[in-house]
């Protein structure tokens, strides 16, 4: 694993991988544990149960996430900084954002604010973007965000709250309407486990939360380690060297791309060019087309006689990642502004992109198994806090084991159906929303101390985040540059 790297990228390396793995351990106890949170409260299963049992299906969740969340996040950083990952600005944005995300998690787990990880993490990437644009001559501030994916992002974040608030309400309503079994309703009797077929229930909402959140939250600390190592192992990660086959669609993509350059000659760098496209977001004109043609062309002359990543050499391999990103990210960028002329040129170019996502979009098995790891260890540690936050905090009376199944379910759904569409979402925002959602339902009333801690940490999270972000991505990039790092 380690033979591309020097001394110095080892020790980097293992820093950073520590870094991104406490990340998911301190995600652990501050998000997943609130899956487990009914079971436990409820006494459907006993703690160290209930934490191994949610941790198997976080495990299959992770195992099974498409990596989509992840690459969503990594778009909201800037396109410089992905090219470069490996250069002292991309160690400094890593070590910032994650420094940041884990401080402001374990600051509000310890006073007891129930903050979004994935509101943590958004936020500091946001930081490192604006602080990236703000030290680079002739880019404003903004330039550093991919605001139209921020965008994407922020609707998810802000709407699966309400969705959880509402649909958890309406759902306890059906269940009373058509579900007349009165120890469905009743408060959890201490130290006594529910009637077999509620058990029963609670156990299949914890099962389905824990594999959603795995899912879907699990994916944000796999894209960041992906990351580190295509920074500082570029020739054994830069590609995946596990497809099993190379695109085949470059040269006929760039003979396409050349009708639109209108004949104009491929002049500067196209990354320098294709950066600033994505960068700035404006009109796609010639000179984009005559860019975008010859990394196609680039990419074909690559690949001519060669069958598998494999044959590629280190330094093909990391130029290819490079050349990937810029072309696929432009091609979508093209796609919503619907420039084809033709049916057929927009099929050739979306099959060139289909043909391209295998070899970049890909998690690691290793990494998914590190990532469950983690979050599951995380879940052991810090799961009571969580458990009584959720049974006995939120409402005026306690969480009824109706309420329980009702919130989980609907939390479960709602992740499982952010995780479909590639978008990040908040477990603590949507099971605190679905169950105080259940608790207005009941006609139980909401403890307001609660209400406000979680409007304090919808409010303060991503502005502090985002400060911090800043700050040490700023102080990073000094010391390295101190050290003498570039």
């Amino acid at each position: 694993m380690f033979e591309d790297a020097s001394w110095t990228s080892t020790f980097f390396l293992i820093c950073a991988l520590g870094l991104a793995l406490g990340f998911e351990f301190v995600n652990g106890f501050h998000d997943t544990a609130n899956a487990v949170a009914t079971v436990i409260y409820t006494h459907t299963l006993r703690p160290g149960l209930a934490v191994v049992w949610s941790g198997i299906w976080n495990l299959l969740g992770v195992m099974s996430s498409s990596g989509a969340v992840a690459f969503g996040v990594l778009a909201l950083l800037p396109v410089e900084l992905i090219l470069n990952v490996g250069s002292a600005a991309g160690f400094a944005m890593v070590f910032s954002l994650l420094l940041s995300a884990i401080l402001w998690n374990l600051g509000t787990w310890y006073l007891g604010l129930p903050a979004s990880s994935s509101h943590t993490l958004i936020g500091s990437i946001m930081g490192v973007g604006i602080a990236n644009a703000m030290m680079k001559e002739g880019l404003r501030w903004g330039d550093g965000v991919n605001w139209a994916k921020a965008e994407e992002v922020g609707i998810s974040l802000l709407v699966s709250p309400l969705v959880g608030f509402l649909s958890a309400g309406l759902l306890l309503l059906a269940m009373k309407r058509w579900v007349h079994r009165a120890d469905l309703y009743r408060d959890p009797q201490p130290g006594q486990p529910p009637p077999t077929w509620i058990r029963g229930i609670l156990m299949l909402t914890c099962t389905g939360v824990s594999f959603a959140h795995g899912s879907n939250d699990g994916q944000k600390g796999m894209g960041l380690i992906l990351l580190i190592l295509i920074g500082i192992l570029p020739g054994t990660y830069a590609l995946n060297q596990q497809a099993t086959s190379l695109p085949t669609s470059a040269a006929p993509a760039a003979q396409v791309l050349r009708t639109y350059a209108a004949s104009q000659p491929s002049t500067g760098d196209p990354a320098v060019i294709l950066s600033q496209f994505l960068r700035t977001k404006a009109p796609a004109d010639p000179g984009v087309f005559a860019a975008l043609a010859a990394v196609a062309e680039r990419m074909a002359r690559s690949l001519v006689g060669k069958r598998t990543v494999k044959e590629l050499d280190k330094p093909t391999r990391s130029q290819m990642r490079s050349d990937i990103y810029l072309m696929t990210s432009s091609l979508s960028l093209l796609h919503e502004r619907k420039v084809w002329k033709s049916p057929a040129d927009r099929a050739q170019m979306d099959a060139f992109a289909k043909d391209l996502t295998p070899l970049t979009q890909y998690i690691p098995f290793w990494v998914k198994v590190a990532v469950a790891l983690a979050l599951g260890l995380g879940t052991m540690i810090g799961w009571e806090r969580v458990v009584v936050t959720v049974g006995e905090k939120i409402g005026q009376t306690h969480l009824s084991y109706g309420q329980g199944a009702a919130s989980e379910f609907v939390a479960a759904t709602t992740i499982a159906a952010a995780d479909l569409a590639g978008l990040p979402v908040s477990t603590t925002h949507v099971l605190s929303s679905a169950v105080a959602g259940t608790m207005t339902a009941n006609g139980s009333g909401l403890q307001m101390d609660t209400v406000r801690n979680l409007a304090l940490a919808w409010l303060l999270t991503m502005p502090v985040c985002l400060f911090l972000g800043a700050l040490l991505f700023a102080l990073g990039l000094n010391i390295l540059a101190g050290l003498g790092l570039r």
